[in-house]
């Protein structure tokens, strides 16, 4: 197996390292070599956020190059189209549609970008989720992250004990069930 690269990206406040460090615990349960990194905004909450996962047999750096993420996962549209241009040609965009909007739009100096996921499924493999709506239906909004990364580990070969583990060593003991079932949710879509 090559090197797999994944981006997440989104904004400060989403999850997105959360979930980076859920899905490179995963790469390292399933024994690869993995190399996380992470990128902030102007400001963690509410500022642009990506975080690298590459996993395979030998990792040298942690940074995807532009062009060559297999796999970008965006928890915001408007940041999907932000970082589109990492994605390799045939690559995979997944994208929850929910929109936040960034400061600029809040005090009316741009506007939010109208039919961004029809703009980006033009010439892009992108599979759309709700899954801020999907999470509320859950019970709690804050587990959306889940949902986007279990539609994405579908692409992945990693077993469900294994994501199991991963969850139980990674969030809140309280709140194992709710990211399983979260996850679960994203898997089934």
């Amino acid at each position: 197996m090559g090197t797999k690269n994944i981006m997440i990206v989104g904004v400060g406040g989403q999850g997105t390292l959360l979930t980076s460090r859920i899905l490179g615990g995963l790469a390292l349960e399933g024994g690869y070599d993995v190399k996380l990194s992470e990128v902030h905004g102007m400001a963690q909450r509410g500022g642009s956020v990506v975080t690298f996962v590459r996993y395979g047999e030998e990792v040298n750096e942690p940074i995807v190059e532009e062009g060559g993420a297999d796999i970008i996962i965006a928890f915001e549209k408007l940041e999907a189209m932000r970082y589109k241009h990492f994605l390799k040609p045939e690559g995979v965009l997944i994208v929850n549609d929910w929109r936040i909007n960034p400061m600029p739009v809040v005090i009316g100096a741009a506007t939010y970008p109208e039919n961004i996921i029809e703009e980006l499924k033009k010439d892009t493999t992108v599979y759309e989720v709700n899954a801020t709506e999907l999470a509320k239906e859950l019970g709690n909004s804050r587990v959306f992250n889940l949902i986007v990364l279990g539609v994405a580990a579908k692409s992945m070969d990693f077993t469900k004990e294994q994501w199991e583990k991963v969850i139980h060593d990674t969030v809140p003991p309280k709140t194992v069930d709710l990211n399983m079932k979260a996850f679960e949710t994203g898997y089934e879509l």
